[in-house]
């Protein structure tokens, strides 16, 4: 179903004049080397690292305890108690668990983070595309292509754009 309106744009773009079809202006975007080199996303990754370093950490501190208590039941096993070895199971056990859930409970936290944050810097390069849409009177910019020409790439175009722009908070 969604191939029939794409043939009939392909049959009128075929159709147009050879003189009007050479006059269209496309432009490609690269949203991807945006997203890692606007100065405003730079800022935003920095400002997520910092937010989110002091967790990563205690995730990391947790880990080693895991590790050490692992280590301390296998070096000793054989020589604690029954009620002992599975007393420090437990407690590895639940360290486990809390340090899975903590991990668990960073991600979606960290995701949900980079995602707010990438979507006003896209919508920032959005309404920059759109502008120099304008005035240079382009008829077409695409965001994904399998082939792009590096003569249509106006992603520096863009990211100069979003360095002009001051930063949004």
């Amino acid at each position: 179903m969604r191939r029939f309106p794409m043939i009939f744009l392909l049959f009128g773009l075929l159709a147009a004049s050879g003189q009007a079809f050479a006059q269209l202006k496309v432009g490609y975007v690269n949203l991807d080397r945006i997203l890692k080199e606007a100065p405003a996303a730079q800022r935003a990754q920095k400002k997520i690292d910092q937010e989110f370093t002091k967790r990563d950490q205690e995730l990391g501190k947790m880990n080693e305890q895991m590790k050490k208590m692992q280590e301390s039941i296998e070096k000793n096993g054989m020589t604690m108690s029954e009620t002992e070895r599975q007393k420090r199971e437990r407690e590895l056990n639940e360290l486990n668990r809390d340090f899975q859930r903590k991990q668990r409970e960073f991600r979606e936290d960290l995701n949900t983070r980079r995602n707010d944050e990438l979507a006003g810097i896209i919508e920032q390069a959005n309404k920059a595309i759109f502008k120099i849409a304008e005035t240079e009177k382009f008829d077409l910019i695409v965001q994904e292509a399998v082939y792009r020409s590096p003569r249509i790439d106006i992603t520096d175009k863009v990211i100069k754009a979003l360095e002009d722009k001051p930063a949004a908070k």
